[in-house]
């Protein structure tokens, strides 16, 4: 069992679902994301109802990249060990290529892989001072093909954060350091809950249920929820591309 947990982006959506589940499952918890707020209410509910765990917060902005390393390190000494690190913090895009909003588009692709980026070599580095630990990657199911409009730099940005899963899983094979690339379909948070055409989305306690278990088995990819999307994903990539183009 991975005992000590560090989610970054953790005051709302899966990232707060997600501290909500391993605390029920006896694990100690490091925290962190931009809203204190969000984090002190949720760490002081945590606390009062599994009493017998750790749960331990910081304010982190992932562009701050500089901090993202000290703020993991506070939390490894806090904690004794890091066991999993879950790259969790994320942003939409909110605007297509062209229709002048590169400020927004420029932020999304930092936030969600430059900062991935950050957290990885942070969380690898305390993983190789142990010599075991368990890197999880939030991908997306858009990150299988490019996507249209104003979701065609997210899906860029989970396509890179994919490869680069793909790619700490090779630097790592054969070790006791374990890495996942984990690919949710539509799950109802803030990110998509305006989204109109969002096919098979399921609410956040199911999407939170589907992504422990999945993250928790340590393989190295998993589609979230499995049904439809690990068989939708192979139509995805396979499917042509004037046919995809007038799907999505």
């Amino acid at each position: 069992m991975r005992k000590n947990i560090l989610i970054t982006g953790a005051s709302t959506g899966l990232g707060e679902g997600m501290a909500r589940a391993w605390a029920a499952q006896g694990c100690n918890l490091a925290l962190c994301a931009r809203r204190t707020d969000r984090l002190e209410q949720l760490q002081a509910e945590l606390l009062e109802k599994h009493p017998g765990i750790q749960v331990t917060v910081r304010p982190l902005d992932v562009c701050d990249y500089d901090r993202v390393f000290d703020v993991f390190r506070e939390f490894r000494d806090e904690l004794g060990t890091l066991d999993r690190v879950i790259v969790n913090a994320g942003m939409g895009s909110k605007a297509a290529i062209g229709h002048g909003d590169f400020a927004s588009n420029r932020q999304a692709a930092e936030t969600n892989f430059v900062a991935a980026i950050a957290q990885c070599e942070a969380a690898m580095e305390i993983f190789r001072e142990q010599n075991s630990g368990h890197l999880v990657l939030m991908s997306s199911v858009s990150g299988v093909r490019g996507f249209r409009g104003p979701f065609n730099v997210y899906a860029a940005t989970k396509a890179a954060v994919a490869s680069l899963a793909e790619g700490l899983q090779l630097d790592t094979l054969g070790t006791p350091i374990n890495v996942t690339n984990i690919l949710p379909g539509y799950i109802l948070t803030d990110i998509n809950r305006d989204v109109k055409n969002a096919p098979f989305r399921v609410d956040l306690e199911t999407g939170v249920r589907a992504l422990v278990k999945a993250i928790d088995s340590e393989k190295r990819r998993a589609y979230v929820p499995w049904w439809p999307w690990t068989p939708l994903s192979y139509l995805l990539k396979a499917m042509p591309f004037r046919l995809f183009a007038r799907t999505m």
